[in-house]
């Protein structure tokens, strides 16, 4: 798939570095500003009180101790009790601030995010595994959130107090202080040699979660297919062969970070063995006080975590920026399909066309041609159709001749590469989507259904119709079965409306259809799994339904096609002929053909 192959992910690290990508995403932080200013502040301050306890510790031991003076002891030790309230009271500020406002980044991306995957074309969805958006939209985000909510947050701190802790060092001894900084710059080229490492397999292995996600979601949409054909095992066995090959990669990684964090580990160890040693020596010396070498020790052992969470930091943040590779990898993605720009007018701003009522429903494939990017022959080719208002085509022809693209051009699922397609005199490219998508009603061959209600399903194209208009149009559709159902409208009907049969699913979606009263019906084979008896009814309410709106329906049945003012054959990717059915039979032998086999495929 496109969104897995090795030479797309190295088109993606060629074009945006991982590191460029989560900077990228600076821009959802700007609304928080202040948030983040405060818990800043507050992380900053924590480490200033923590830091603070060392240099309190030194003046107990040269001041109240060595000097005999025990009046100190008590100013001093409340002192220490108020660093480690204000410490404990900063961190609860930072650790309250920082989870509201990560969240909430988290959920503006994840919005976002949502909001551009719907404006993408059909065809970008038709390229992309449903499992590599999935963890995109899920995974990705949380990896983004936890950077931004704590590895951030330690690395500006870490920092800090590396570059304040190493300071106070060099004024308690500057030599000292200085041999302590030299020894922890091995700690440098170690992280990167381990990022450059660490980027690969972190974006290895969440592309490699995202097909796992995808075999996961085709298995549990799948599942009745897999159980019928007895391809149980056989799935089994590739969920597991690309489970094994995420858990190797996740066991490389693991190994790379539990080595990178042993190498952290050890080195402020040494460090601090280092520091005892030669301490001494100093204090041996009278350059370093008791009391001074105390505090240094302390304070030497503050490097210790900012050291060690640098592997942390570093893991924690090319995962970020992975995420964020793979997430700005759809939002570079741009649409195709899109409004042009204009200035509305009155009407359109009050939801009203400035197409008057009559000729509404006009539809016109004036010489449309379509191919598909890459295909070396079109589609369609010099498509010439006339749909006065109200007038019912039916299109038809062998699989493949490309009945079902041309119905995509009407709503604008996909655009005409040649020609033109208008709706009442104007280029459907010019309308608006809103206001097209409300004039064009479609119902699909693969009825496509969401996990709600029955009533919010019919009423998804008409969210304001009445209890009366959702009934007349299951009644015109044959889906009174509905009010059957355990539930009645209110029943959930299940993920993609599993639970219905084929043929309930294609009668709910055509009730949708119908509900939403467009100016233009886009019928593709509405009834194909339907009985030949429930058909004949809803043929029959149709002919009544179709008589005040334009319609263009796909069908093979000669029983729907008797729906037609006009049918239209399509083969090769023109109108072969055009005619009445019985025009067509007397005088198309591929027509006539065409209907006999589906004749002797509805009687059998």
């Amino acid at each position: 798939m496109p969104s897995v192959t090795p030479s797309l992910v190295t088109h993606a690290f060629a074009r945006v570095r991982p590191v460029g990508a989560l900077w990228r995403l600076r821009g959802y932080l700007k609304p928080f500003r202040t948030q983040m200013a405060i818990m800043f502040a507050a992380a900053l301050g924590a480490v200033a009180a923590e830091i603070a306890v060392p240099l309190l510790i030194k003046s107990v031991i040269d001041g109240a101790i060595r000097q005999g003076n025990k009046q100190l002891l008590i100013p001093l030790a409340l002192a220490a009790v108020g660093l480690g309230a204000a410490v404990g009271l900063l961190n609860m500020t930072r650790r309250w601030i920082q989870a509201a406002a990560v969240a909430d980044i988290e959920k503006a991306i994840r919005d976002d995010l949502y909001a551009h995957l719907q404006r993408l074309q059909a065809s970008f969805h038709d390229d992309w595994q449903s499992g590599q958006l999935l963890s995109r939209a899920t995974t990705d985000l949380s990896s983004i959130r936890r950077f931004a909510g704590f590895g951030l947050i330690f690395l500006v701190t870490n920092v800090m107090t590396f570059v304040a802790v190493v300071a106070l060092l060099i004024s308690l001894n500057w030599w000292l202080g200085l041999v302590t900084a030299v020894v922890f710059t091995p700690v440098l080229p170690v992280c990167v040699r381990f990022e450059k490492r660490y980027r690969v397999l972190s974006r290895r292995v969440q592309d490699q979660q995202g097909d796992l996600a995808t075999l996961i979601e085709e298995a549990a949409t799948g599942v009745r297919v897999l159980k019928s054909l007895g391809r149980g095992r056989e799935a089994a066995a590739r969920h597991d062969a690309q489970a094994a090959e995420v858990c190797r990669t996740q066991v490389e990684k693991a190994g790379l970070l539990g080595s990178f964090w042993a190498l952290l580990d050890l080195i402020p160890n040494a460090v601090i063995g280092l520091i005892i040693v030669l301490g001494a020596v100093a204090v041996s010396m009278h350059s370093l006080t008791l009391g001074g070498l105390v505090a240094f020790i302390t304070l030497a052992l503050q490097l210790v975590w900012p050291v060690e969470a640098m592997g942390y930091i570093i893991a924690s943040g090319q995962e970020a920026s992975t995420a964020a590779q793979r997430v700005l990898e759809i939002f570079d993605t741009q649409p195709q399909i899109t409004d042009k720009e204009h200035k509305p007018d009155p009407a359109e701003r009050s939801g009203l066309r400035a197409i008057g009522p009559a000729t509404r429903g006009h539809l016109v494939f004036d010489h449309v041609a379509f191919s598909y990017p890459g295909a070396a022959e079109p589609v369609l080719r010099d498509i010439v159709l006339d749909l006065p208002p109200g007038q019912t085509v039916v299109l038809t022809g062998a699989t493949g001749s490309g009945k079902s693209t041309l119905l995509q051009l009407v709503p604008r699922l996909a655009d005409a590469t040649a020609g033109s397609v208008r709706l009442d005199g104007e280029d459907v490219r010019d309308i608006p989507l809103g206001r097209l998508r409300t004039a064009v009603g479609c119902a699909f061959e693969d009825a496509t259904l969401f996990s709600a209600s029955v009533r919010e399903n019919v009423m998804f194209g008409a969210p304001d119709a009445d209890e009366d208009a959702v009934e007349a149009a299951l009644t015109a559709a044959q889906a009174r079965f509905a009010y059957d159902l355990p539930w009645g409208l209110d029943t959930r009907i299940g993920e993609q409306g599993m639970a219905l049969s084929g043929g309930q699913r294609q009668r709910i979606a055509l009730a949708r259809a119908i509900l939403a009263g467009p100016d233009v019906l886009i019928l593709d084979d509405p009834l194909s799994a339907l009985d030949v008896h429930t058909e004949e009814r809803v043929t029959r309410a149709l002919h009544q339904i179709l008589a005040g709106s334009t319609a263009l329906v796909v069908a093979h049945r000669p029983s729907t096609v008797a729906l037609a003012d006009t049918v239209a054959l399509l083969s090769g990717g023109v109108i072969a002929a055009r005619g009445s059915h019985r025009q067509l039979l007397a005088s198309n032998p591929e027509y006539a053909a065409l209907m006999d086999v589906e004749d002797l495929e509805a009687s059998a």
